[in-house]
């Protein structure tokens, strides 16, 4: 029984905290004695499995980027467990393999987790993180003779890596040791990370410390070298909120270089966490920043370093009178290639960088641009497209072409899938307190809306992420073989429309995420497009709290929830690895006002207790897995432990209450094709399960 100011808040499964001991192993050990049978011998699971394996058998392309003389990107044929980066002389040229994760692990679980090239290509650093935990360890190899360096970065975690552009070393973050392991299987809170500074050809141990704060163990920070190679530009962050300190370092003035005499000489730019400042471009002492101050839908700035005084800040681009400013690149020296958020759905601009002038449209359909390759010294560029029926058509385009119009570079069809067949459509619907919320319906084309379709709904609200349009093959052979609806609400809490949409969905407004939620399910059943029974929720990480929470406040509204990787003990979160950067969007139980939001919606703490007699849960499906440090696995342990202790118990209850925890997984990035398409055919076949769906062929 743990006291919170007063309040005596009980937590009999505090034992499931420690991920090493015996009772711990038994206990995931018996879960999935429960789950992977059931999940094994749902109806639909071998044709789901086959038909997605065969969907996925697509080759997948990234936007090619230019470095030096040569052309670099990713490449997976179909099914390979991880992308492949290959390299060619021109961009007709023929490819050559440069790194192919596939070859560090048999089943895939080694994962290229971040690259870098160093800018005249010299060098290539990649760092490499083992079963899906954010631990990395960095390496080095050279890109001509692919000859690998002995140079070694451990302890990396959640960092930037960015060379000086005289190839000598990159910048990098770490933390310092800490007792037990370091594996992505502990819980220890991550704190007091540094920036170092590594030269090529030494051991990490002469590495130069270049910024730490010691009165502040939870910053973090991370440097971006500018355009021209001559300033270092410190971004430091305290949580997940959109605001940061900028620092600045003129590399010119170091006429030895960067050496172990000492931090740098950093200036401090901003010295407050108002605002976020985001790094564009610069000519000279004049930069152009990305930043939300005193702009919620965000504005570009420029900022002079000799009359670095607030005051003197001006502003080259304002804040659009409805749409988010989203990335902003500089392409061909004089251009700026503008991304805006209409409505959930990018818009993609060209300005001119001196004036901030509006030059023309880069038109695209209704979808998201998911990728972006270029450099303000080089006169062309490319980005990718894609949206939820088609997989990513790459643009090119060249500034010193007369038509300056973008051509397509590369499209890729799946087989199988026929985008005509699926209609996309956006509508408008009232939460509870009349706010128009947006949420995206894909399904057959010419259904009738008479109830009958089952729904899989997906949200996520939160830290300020938009859930635009993305491709998912599993989603479409939820429509097209069970019959059913993709509807993705846009709830508030992410940044659809800004800062202001994103902090109206935290804090002490978090509740407004979930009546959200509820408000979409309770417009597809108004609207006739399903019933309850007949609807299925899903959300992963802050959507997993989402989803356990929404079950907690009106279990009658679903038939079936599926929460991935959530966070479920609003109480701890911020006791175990990064949990504590998530207090700027939920608060945090050590501060009495703040418990007493937490203590409203904890998904945990609202479950009923047992015996509930008279209540009735959806089928609940929870994912973990046991190199989640992200979102510990505790969360879900201790959740379903006492969800089916309660709601198990009741003799009304009927439907399923089951967990799946993977093993040399973590919270989803870099996660091997092979265990991907596994994880996505349970999901449904669960969904097909227990809202009794018969497959259609």
């Amino acid at each position: 029984v743990d006291d919170y100011h007063g309040t005596k808040i009980p937590d009999p499964y505090a034992w499931l905290e420690d991920p090493n001991s015996e009772e711990t192993k038994a206990f995931v050990e018996e879960q999935n004695k429960l789950s992977m049978p059931f999940l094994e011998k749902c109806a639909v699971k071998q044709r789901f499995q086959e038909r997605l394996t065969e969907l996925f058998d697509y080759p997948k392309y990234s936007c090619p980027y230019k470095r030096g003389n040569r052309f670099f990107y990713y490449h997976n044929k179909g099914l390979q467990n991880q992308d492949v980066l290959y390299v060619q002389d021109s961009l007709d040229g023929e490819p050559r393999v440069l790194f192919d994760p596939n070859k560090l692990s048999e089943d895939g679980t080694v994962a290229l987790k971040m690259a870098r090239l160093s800018e005249e290509c010299e060098y290539f650093a990649y760092g490499l993180s083992s079963s899906g935990s954010d631990w990395v360890t960095v390496k080095f190899m050279t890109v001509t003779d692919q000859k690998e360096l002995p140079d070694v970065l451990e302890r990396v975690k959640f960092s930037c890596l960015a060379w000086t552009h005289d190839g000598k070393g990159v910048f990098y973050n770490c933390y310092p040791k800490q007792e037990g392991k370091a594996d992505g299987t502990e819980t220890t809170c991550n704190l007091n990370q540094k920036l170092y500074y590594h030269v090529i050809g030494t051991s990490q141990s002469k590495d130069i410390l270049v910024a730490e704060f010691p009165d502040h163990p939870k910053w973090h920070s991370g440097v971006t070298v500018s355009d021209d190679g001559k300033y270092a530009v410190l971004s430091i962050t305290e949580g997940c909120e959109p605001v940061n300190q900028l620092w600045y370092c003129d590399l010119q003035k170091l006429p030895n270089g960067i050496t172990g005499k000492g931090i740098l000489p950093w200036v401090k730019l901003v010295e407050n966490f108002e605002a976020q400042y985001s790094y564009v471009t610069n000519e000279n002492t004049v930069f152009t920043f990305r930043t939300n101050l005193k702009a919620p839908r965000y504005k570009l700035i420029n900022i002079n370093l000799e009359q670095p005084e607030p005051s003197k800040w001006s502003t080259l681009i304002p804040e659009h009178e409805k749409d988010v400013l989203g990335f902003v690149a500089c392409v061909n020296f004089s251009f700026l290639l503008v991304n805006y958020v209409h409505d959930v759905k990018d818009v993609l601009h060209l300005y001119e960088l001196k004036s901030g002038c509006f030059l023309k449209n880069l038109p695209l359909d209704v979808g998201t641009v998911v990728g972006l390759s270029c450099k303000k010294k080089h006169t062309d560029f490319f980005y990718k497209f894609t949206s939820f029926t088609s997989p990513g058509i790459i643009y090119h385009c060249d500034l010193k072409s007369e038509a300056q119009e973008p051509t397509v570079f590369r499209q890729v069809e799946v087989k199988g899938i026929q985008p005509s067949d699926y209609q996309t459509v956006q509508v408008f619907y009232p939460s509870k307190d009349g706010t128009k919320i947006p949420m995206f319906l894909v399904h057959a084309k010419g259904i009738k809306r008479d109830g009958s379709h089952p729904v899989f709904l997906y949200g996520y609200g939160g830290f300020d992420n938009s859930i635009q349009p993305h491709y998912n093959v599993a989603y479409l052979l939820f429509v097209r073989h069970l019959g059913g609806i993709l509807a993705v609400a846009n709830i508030r809490g992410g940044g659809e429309y800004g800062q202001t949409w994103h902090k109206a969905g935290c804090l002490g407004n978090k509740q407004n995420c979930f009546d959200d939620f509820q408000s979409a399910v309770e417009y597809l059943i108004k609207e006739g497009y399903t019933t309850a029974s007949k609807l299925a929720i899903n959300g992963a990480s802050n959507g997993g709290l989402l989803v356990a929470a929404c079950v907690n406040q009106r279990p009658d509204l679903f038939g079936c929830a599926v929460a991935e990787v959530g966070v479920m003990d609003m109480l701890k979160f911020h006791k175990f690895t990064i949990g504590h950067a998530w207090t700027t969007d939920y608060g945090c139980s050590d501060k009495e006002e703040e418990f007493q939001w937490l203590i409203k919606y904890s998904p945990l703490h609202n479950l009923p207790s047992a015996p509930a007699q008279h209540l009735k849960y959806p089928a609940m499906l929870l994912l973990t897995a046991d190199h989640d440090d992200r979102v510990v696995p505790l969360h879900s342990l201790k959740y379903i432990a006492t969800l089916q202790h309660g709601v198990g118990a009741s003799p009304q209850q009927r439907q399923p209450l089951l967990i799946r925890i993977d093993t040399k997984s973590g919270h989803g990035a870099g996660k091997p094709t092979a265990k991907a398409i596994l994880e996505d055919t349970h999901i449904f076949s669960f969904i097909a399960e227990t809202l009794k769906l018969n497959w259609i062929d």
